[in-house]
């Protein structure tokens, strides 16, 4: 769902495979998988977006290396990491499929939902509120409209948006035609894309709005945040201003953009 950790080493991972010690974490707003919240990581990306899963492998080398002299061959700890590699890339698989609101995958799924991300990061589209709004998309796309429309504020350049318009028009005419062979129940299909793809997340910037007024003496945002985050599956109208994109203002602004080990 576009968590970014921004410092994944082996001490921020425990025995049990779960990413600890947030520090410099953050949330994708615009699709970009070399984004890394982390200041100090800014030059080598080590611990970008996209490569969290392959960290996560070298992280268990490591602790597979440093297991070694307890065993008395090499092929149990390489059985486990290769367990690794298959479970990943199919639970990878199955949550990219249910995020895509497909039931199951073949050659054309996976050229859409690859083209869809290449439309994502060269569009500058927001993550979250993309698949949101693709499960929106009910029964039919007017042939003569401008079907781009149908995904709202998700755009954070207008001319990224100008110039990819026709190319995601296409492309949202071909998953519409290619989801509902696998279901024409666009209720059913809204139900299950929203129940994996959430409408809340805690957005860096909402995070240091909530700070600033803190330090004023308000803490009503850090308890409303609280509450809205509990079920960032619902659609909960009333909060509808943490769904939002973020602002122009925020896209280089301390705290609201990247964070360092020590913020």
């Amino acid at each position: 769902v576009g968590f970014v950790h921004g410092v994944m080493n082996t001490d921020n991972m425990s025995i049990l495979g779960l990413t600890i010690d947030y520090g410099p974490y953050g949330w994708l707003d615009n699709y970009d998988p070399n984004w890394t919240p982390n200041t100090t990581d800014a030059q080598g990306r080590r611990y970008r977006y996209g490569q969290q899963p392959a960290v996560a492998q070298w992280n268990l080398v490591q602790l597979a290396n440093a297991l070694y002299p307890m065993f008395e061959a090499a092929e149990p700890l390489q059985a486990g990491l290769d367990r690794y590699v298959a479970v990943y890339q199919r639970e990878f698989e199955a949550m990219t499929i249910a995020k895509f609101g497909f039931l199951r995958s073949d050659d054309d799924v996976q050229a859409i939902m690859s083209e869809g991300y290449r439309l994502l990061e060269e569009a500058e589209m927001d993550f979250t509120l993309f698949f949101r709004a693709l499960g929106d998309i009910g029964d039919s796309l007017d042939p003569a409209a401008d079907v781009t429309l149908a995904l709202g504020d998700v755009f954070y350049s207008d001319e990224k948006r100008d110039a990819h318009r026709d190319a995601i028009s296409a492309w949202l005419r071909r998953w519409h035609d290619s989801v509902r062979a696998h279901d024409h129940d666009s209720s059913a299909r809204r139900t299950r894309m929203h129940a994996v793809n959430p409408r809340f997340v805690f957005r860096n910037y909402l995070a240091q709005q909530a700070i600033e007024l803190a330090e004023s003496g308000d803490e009503s945002m850090v308890t409303t945040l609280l509450d809205v985050l509990r079920r960032p599956y619902d659609e909960q109208p009333e909060f509808g201003v943490f769904a939002a994109r973020r602002p122009e203002s925020a896209r280089h602004k301390a705290g609201s953009s990247m964070l360092s080990c020590s913020s």
